[in-house]
């Protein structure tokens, strides 16, 4: 018995070891490509020039480029890696579906249908970044509430059919019939209208006024917060809904709250930066690999510092340093995220923390 024991304290203490070696290893990366963010960009400055800004009192040409552009977008893909990643961990595991997302089951397109009602459907003469005060509130809460009523209605499909593929296709089927709706209401818009709306669509870091950042913040912020509070709740679904309600667990009122929290980071990141794909299928997957566990204590943190480096990597690689010209993110994104999807759906074997 004390073998046992000692056995089992052993394995605790190593996995303990594991944890903050890689939890040291993540931060480091995070604060490593924060700055490599700002120093890197379309427009070629000097690292003299840039440590310059932050740590010389003179005045340099470059100031405004870093302060109010560099800084807010490395910032804002921080933020949105950190947003994304934690909504597609959270629909995984209350799913139990590996290729669960916000863009492959449509709640991105959720997210889209409610910008686009503000952009297309209210005035001739709005844009995301023409939005400011209340309207960056009313941009928000209509991506909260599409991609709100797309989640409620893939869960109460999901409680009726159980098979994953069918609720993959499904949510396919339902982004695809988002898509079409949108693509009627860009019909009937104008041009400065669809141009705003199309501009938006590709994704973007850097489009963001201060006030859009801010309420990003802000709603992320409450997001995360929710979500590590959620971490004893998705682990109980994550054995089934069965054991969960055994256990005491209000099923149907934690699954509202992971609604709730995945629909807030999910629409807030839509709202502004457009649809990023790929980033919340993959970086769950990857904080997986990283830990070796199926523990949300450990995966939540895990997750938003994977999700920052990589959103982070993927701005830097963007913006080809020393070029004029930047790549829409979305591309970089599906370029580091389809090989992981792939890897994931031709792996034959589970390994720990997996579905």
């Amino acid at each position: 018995m004390k073998t046992k024991i000692k056995i089992a304290t052993s394995a605790n203490n190593k996995s303990a070891r594991r944890f903050r070696i890689v939890f040291s290893g993540l931060l480091i990366l995070v604060l490593t490509f924060l700055i490599l963010d700002v120093f890197f960009g379309s427009v070629s400055i000097k690292a003299s020039e840039v440590i310059k800004v932050f740590f010389s009192g003179t005045h340099s040409n470059f100031e405004t480029i870093i302060l109010k552009f560099r800084i807010p977008k490395a910032i804002t893909a921080l933020t949105v890696g950190v947003a994304l990643s934690l909504s597609g961990l959270q629909m995984q595991t209350i799913f139990r579906n590996p290729m669960a997302g916000p863009d492959v089951l449509g709640i991105s397109s959720g997210a889209s249908l409610g910008v686009a009602f503000v952009i297309l459907g209210f005035s001739r003469n709005i844009s995301p970044e023409s939005l400011n005060g209340l309207g960056n509130w009313i941009l928000v809460a209509a991506s909260w509430l599409g991609a709100g009523a797309v989640m409620l209605l893939i869960m109460a499909i999901s409680s009726k059919v159980k098979d994953i593929m069918t609720i993959l296709i499904l949510g396919i089927m339902l982004s695809s019939g988002i898509s079409a709706i949108v693509t009627i209401m860009q019909y009937f818009s104008n041009e400065t209208m669809l141009k705003a709306y199309v501009i938006w669509t590709m994704g973007s870091l850097g489009n963001l006024t201060v006030s859009q950042l801010n309420v990003l913040l802000v709603s992320v912020s409450a997001g995360v917060i929710l979500s590590l509070f959620s971490s004893k709740i998705l682990n109980a679904l994550l054995l089934g809904e069965n054991y969960a309600s055994s256990i005491g667990l209000n099923v149907r009122f934690s699954r509202v709250v992971i609604f709730v929290c995945t629909s807030i980071l999910a629409g807030s990141v839509t709202a502004f930066c457009g649809p990023i794909g790929f980033i919340g299928i993959a970086v769950p997957h990857i904080a997986r690999i990283l830990f070796k566990t199926s523990d949300h204590k450990v995966l939540i943190p895990g997750t938003i510092l994977t999700g920052g480096a990589v959103m982070l990597l993927c701005d830097i690689i963007s913006q080809l340093p020393g070029s004029e010209s930047v790549l829409p993110v979305n591309a970089v994104t599906s370029l580091i995220g389809i090989p992981v999807v792939i890897w994931v759906i031709m792996r034959n074997r589970k390994y720990t923390g997996s579905f």
